[in-house]
């Protein structure tokens, strides 16, 4: 029988984990030490592809502007947004946002007890629901977030391909038959999280302080960085196009973006194919304008180039017809509304 597959190394994983969680794991996060299913959840959807560090400040600011789940359900999107706006992933916001109205319009403003139960709801996905029942409702299910695949992974010597969904599965299994009994789910669900974050790290593993490196199949490799194994690897793709800054009086003209798409229900700045584009749209129109240094915004999948050109209207002259549907607002009313981070940092440039 292989080391990854004997029958001892079960309930050995959890209580080292579960002792080095008292002593070394993170302690001071903001959402922990919580049963509330509602801040838990949040820290949750705002930690998914965020930093903890980026996170911290969005999470009390949310907080304290949405202090419950019923709070966040009366609240307009545009508000949602406004306060998510820098932190990225739109969508999250927009499930958050229609999560909550489903909590309080179906469950009566709680949260379902269990697993299955949560993930029923719009936007909780399988591994969110998980630790909402763990640290919530003390189910004894696991978690499977990038950083738990990434220990277990490793020190089970799981070489599934976690491209496919079947692959997936059974190291799902693998976790579930680790747990430990429920008094200890919290600090053992809260140690594989730390130890990802902080020791297991993707490229730079720090074997020497692992808990479960005496046992760790991928450490006794040689190359633990090598697991775990995901082979569809997506090929980022190359975007640009061109941003009208009209300014008038002291107003910006801004758009609301459509959805589907990229920033869906976000404000900005009206967009065009290309420079070109933009350049024979404004031909003739009376102002000036003036080219911008080009913006550089990183999503998921594509680098996206952004060239604004910021066109200073006369205070007196109608509104350009061919703009469509939009509106005029102050500096401040910009800053107030769902912006995407690099519209909004470029408003933040602007001088009063």
């Amino acid at each position: 029988m292989s080391r990854a597959s004997a029958p001892h190394r079960a309930p050995d994983i959890a209580t080292r984990v579960v002792a080095w969680q008292r002593h070394h794991g993170r302690h001071d996060l903001p959402w922990q030490g919580t049963r509330d299913p509602f801040r838990v959840w949040l820290s949750e959807v705002m930690l998914q592809q965020t930093q903890v560090a980026t996170v911290r400040s969005y999470y009390a600011r949310f907080l304290q502007r949405f202090p419950d789940v019923r709070a966040l359900a009366a609240a307009p999107l545009d508000e949602v947004l406004a306060l998510w706006s820098g932190l990225g992933y739109y969508s999250r916001a927009r499930n958050l946002h229609r999560c909550a109205q489903v909590v309080v319009a179906e469950h009566g403003g709680a949260f379902p007890a269990t697993r299955d139960g949560l993930a029923q709801l719009p936007g909780i996905g399988e591994s969110t629901a998980a630790a909402i029942a763990a640290f919530c409702f003390d189910e004894r299910v696991a978690i499977l977030d990038g950083n738990v695949k990434r220990v277990l992974a490793r020190a089970l010597g799981f070489e599934g391909d976690l491209a496919s969904a079947v692959e997936q599965r059974r190291l799902w299994d693998r976790a579930q038959a680790l747990l430990p009994p429920a008094p200890q789910m919290v600090a053992y669900t809260q140690g594989l999280m730390d130890l990802g974050a902080s020791v297991c790290s993707a490229r730079r593993p720090d074997c020497e302080r692992c808990p479960l490196a005496a046992d760790c199949v991928a450490h006794a490799s040689g190359s633990p960085e090598r697991l775990p194994l995901k082979s569809r690897r997506l090929k980022r793709g190359q975007r640009r196009h061109a941003l009208l800054w009209l300014r008038r009086g002291g107003r910006v003209w801004l758009v609301q973006r459509p959805a589907p798409g990229v920033w869906a229900g976000l404000w900005s700045l009206p967009q065009y194919e290309s420079s070109e584009a933009l350049a024979a749209a404004v031909a003739g129109w009376p102002g000036q304008g003036e080219w911008l240094p080009e913006l550089q915004h990183a999503l998921t999948h594509f680098d996206w180039t952004l060239a604004p050109l910021q066109w200073q209207w006369p205070a007196r002259a109608a509104a350009p017809a061919a703009l469509g549907d939009g509106r005029w607002v102050t500096r401040d009313e910009a800053l107030a509304l769902g912006l995407a981070a690099p519209i909004r940092r470029l408003l933040e440039s602007a001088a009063d």
